[in-house]
């Protein structure tokens, strides 16, 4: 991608607002060896800001440089705090949309737990696309009730229609999201009956609340609910409700086929995202400042420093912080990432039992979201150290 034109309008020149080298391109993948997960690949962020449509995305992205297999493992479905969101909004979408003995599309199903709920929920049918599903047993006894499809969705599946098509946290991986979004739109035709949702990270709930270390490579696109509503409506659709989602960490889009376009763009959302945008840059460094010295004191002390959480944010955590010598663990309750290693830092990946011997003096909580759930995990096993959150510093 090049800064000479927005992907989302096409408008000429996005500014550069952040510009980050060397960072893992991917968050996820499972790195069995510590070496090469020290020697990941790596690529550069230039995030460019579009001031007509308020689309950001990251000018340096290559696709090329990316390739999702079964080694990719992003399931928050272990977290009861995200199982939790994850039934709520099932049960949500079935009401709202009266999916009960319909039919349900997901593209880009994960490891299919969500559509499973879906289908379960209502009785309906359902076909999962994703390259990177794993198989399971429990699938298995669902026979022809929900079918997996190992391979991305494309116009080559168009005979697979569904009365709602669902998408969570896949757009912002796409380049140009007219590239996804037009197919489905070309798929379902004018069906009025047809619902389209669509779940992404909120890059408000980023920018605005200087959760920086959501900012990967894996995510050429960072949506806000200005942007997100627009990139809908130039590729054809009727937006019926753009929402906040799991305390405001995501926005959903829920939407139909448009009978025309009306590409219009919210030009007051955008000016004050630019507003946001022009002071990021100070803020940013602002923020990492911070996070350097207050950690340079716990190591000066000795503390014994974990992180929990090994996901996106706590991969980019300790790479932009550069902190592969300092601390020893990451923690996570994902049994697929247990015993794997940090890309780019090389941390090994423990489960949360590890932390009653190893008793760590500070955990810092990747996601703030998950810090009552992990307190009380920890005093489970009668440990009690300090715990703080990536939003501590802000």
């Amino acid at each position: 991608m090049t800064n000479t034109a927005c992907p989302v309008c096409q408008t000429a020149a996005p500014k550069t607002f952040l510009d980050l080298k060397n960072l893992p391109i991917y968050c996820n993948l499972l790195w069995a060896d510590q070496a090469e997960a020290r020697d990941c690949p790596k690529g550069n962020i230039r995030l460019v800001f579009c001031e007509h449509c308020g689309a950001i995305t990251n000018a340096d992205f290559d696709p090329s440089l990316l390739g999702y297999s079964q080694d990719y493992e992003n399931s928050l479905h272990y977290s009861g705090r995200f199982q939790t969101y994850a039934k709520e909004l099932a049960e949500r979408l079935v009401e709202q949309h009266q999916l009960r003995g319909k039919k349900i599309v997901e593209i880009g199903c994960g490891k299919g737990d969500f559509l499973v709920s879906l289908c379960q929920l209502g009785n309906n049918t359902g076909i999962g696309f994703d390259n990177s599903y794993v198989k399971r047993p429990e699938h298995v006894a669902l026979g022809s009730q929900v079918t997996f499809v190992q391979d991305f969705y494309s116009e080559k599946y168009a005979e697979y229609q569904g009365d709602l098509v669902c998408c969570r946290q896949v757009l912002e991986h796409i380049q140009q999201p007219a590239d996804m979004l037009e197919p489905v739109r070309k798929t379902i035709g004018d069906s009025e009956d047809t619902a389209v949702f669509f779940e992404v990270p909120n890059a408000l709930y980023t920018f605005d609340n200087m959760m920086i270390w959501d900012i990967i490579y894996e995510h050429c696109t960072y949506f806000t609910p200005v942007s997100l509503a627009y990139t809908f409506a130039a590729a054809g659709y009727r937006t019926q409700r753009v929402r906040e989602e799991f305390g405001g960490q995501f926005i959903s889009i829920e939407a139909y086929p448009a009978k025309g376009l009306d590409a219009t763009v919210d030009k007051v959302a955008v000016s004050r995202l630019a507003e946001t945008i022009a002071s990021f840059g100070t803020r940013f460094e602002t923020q990492m400042a911070q996070w350097q010295s207050t950690l340079a004191g716990m190591f000066t002390e000795g503390k014994k420093v974990v992180i929990w959480g090994s996901g996106s944010k706590g991969v980019t955590f300790l790479n932009l912080l550069q902190l592969q010598d300092d601390i020893e663990f990451a923690v996570d309750i994902n049994p697929r990432k247990q015993g794997k290693f940090i890309p780019g830092t090389g941390q090994e990946i423990v489960a949360p039992e590890k932390m009653a011997a190893y008793r760590p003096d500070i955990v810092i909580v990747m996601n703030p979201l998950y810090l009552e759930e992990i307190r009380d995990s920890l005093l489970a096993m009668g440990r009690s150290p300090q715990i703080l959150s990536t939003e501590s510093l802000v």
